[in-house]
């Protein structure tokens, strides 16, 4: 049976990816083909699945063997926040996205005002589960990162704290202040395009922190093309017995476009699963990342590799936004209910000739509970009805085309609002 109503509002979500891709190709980014990827990447996931690895937050997180606690508070219910001392860097990736960051320019030239951030976070949740510290180059400022380290003690006192660095500037003595300064983790920022003695500084790096830090960690970002390069690299982190790398989905930062085409990438097409206004500065994921990503795991699974792996997609990144956003406003509406896997809100809907019996069914069982919007021609009602409401049909038999509707809520001068994201199929 034709559905008008439902057609119109799958073309208007639809337009939305195809408009903001249009002005981004119109800037001269260069877009994968619509769909690239996404069967090697299902069927990827499917064989890790199948090896037991952890499908976390709707599929946007993989993981096996040791994961970092602040990895899994990240989108946890008990709190994670990460600060900087400073932007300043002696390293100058092409694809680093502090020049995302509010007021870049002046915390690069003053440093970041981060007591200000974390007086500001124990205001709002004096059981932080995890504290990070980042940068920039947090070693820059060695005694700034143990002032902050030990006020992050002071405020949260069993809180997990970590570090980020590229390893460069890492002494015996500095790691031995770090630890007394109670630090539990400490993340080596590994590149693929690092020069050779880049690399053996920061594996040397890695084997000195293991002689002081509780945890020490790998992050890096699984650029295209560069399988061989990190396979390498792998057997050299199984070497020093690290306890866990985080792979990170290869990200555009808007800025150093040229750097990008010159190395042949493009990006993800559609950039987003659930087109969006995200406030992670990360922009937007290269086409071909997550395959690399999971190929590796697979691989290092095969090869009966040591530590633990975990695959954060620029999704994940994401989900935890949401979290944030949505989990406060799971009783907003009788009709909505917030999605505890992937963290939206969520509604059923019916569209124009399935409403009316749709709703008659519905009430039948008791439901009391809808919103009906007639320019839209559709009925959302509660998704615990969803399974009454797929018993429906019409009088040739045909069933009623039922859909999820993401939802995210939004707060104003005014209060907080409900805005509808995305129609996926119930």
């Amino acid at each position: 049976m034709s559905n008008e109503a439902l057609d119109a509002a799958l073309a208007e979500y639809e337009a939305v990816s195809t408009r903001y891709v249009a002005t981004l190709e119109d800037k001269g980014l260069v877009f994968a083909e619509k769909g690239a990827g996404e069967q090697r990447r299902a069927e990827l996931r499917a064989q890790l699945a199948a090896r037991g690895v952890a499908v976390r937050n709707a599929g946007a997180s993989l993981s096996a063997g040791h994961l970092s606690p602040a990895c899994v508070e990240c989108t946890g219910n008990r709190g994670s926040e990460t600060f900087s001392t400073t932007f300043e860097c002696h390293r100058d990736c092409y694809f680093c996205f502090n020049h995302n960051q509010p007021d870049y320019e002046k915390f690069f030239r003053e440093g970041c005002p981060w007591e200000e951030g974390v007086n500001r976070a124990a205001a709002e949740n004096g059981a932080l589960a995890c504290v990070g510290l980042t940068g920039g180059e947090p070693l820059l400022d060695l005694e700034n990162a143990l002032r902050f380290l030990g006020r992050a003690g002071e405020l949260w006192p069993g809180a997990h704290k970590r570090l980020y660095t590229s390893g460069d500037l890492l002494t015996v003595e500095a790691a031995a202040r770090l630890r007394d300064a109670g630090l539990d983790e400490i993340r080596f920022s590994v590149k693929d395009d690092d020069a050779p003695e880049q690399q053996e500084r920061v594996i040397a790096a890695m084997r000195l922190a293991k002689g002081f830090i509780p945890s020490v960690m790998v992050e890096m970002p699984v650029i295209p093309g560069a399988r061989t390069h990190l396979q390498q690299l792998f057997r050299q982190f199984e070497d020093v017995g690290i306890d866990g790398i985080n792979l990170l989905e290869f990200c555009f930062p808007f800025c150093n476009w040229d750097e990008f085409a010159r190395r042949g990438l493009t990006l993800k097409n559609p950039p987003f699963e659930v087109m969006y206004d995200y406030g992670y500065s990360g922009g937007l994921a290269v086409a071909g990342s997550e395959e690399l990503a999971l190929e590796l795991m697979l691989w290092a699974l095969d090869e009966d590799l040591g530590f633990g792996m975990h695959y954060c997609s620029l999704e994940n990144k994401h989900r935890s936004e949401m979290r944030q956003k949505n989990e406060r406003a799971a009783h907003a509406h009788p009709c909505v209910a917030f999605d505890e896997t992937d963290f939206f809100l969520k509604t059923a809907k019916a569209f124009g000739p399935d409403v009316k019996p749709v709703r008659t069914a519905l009430e039948a069982k008791g439901c009391t509970d809808f919103m009906e919007d007639p320019e839209e021609g559709s009925l959302a009602f509660p998704p615990r009805f969803l399974e009454t409401a797929r018993s429906v049909r019409h009088p040739d038999g045909e069933p009623v085309q039922l859909q999820r509707c993401f939802l995210v809520y939004e707060t104003g001068e005014d209060g907080g609002y409900l805005i509808d994201v995305a129609l996926r199929p119930a």
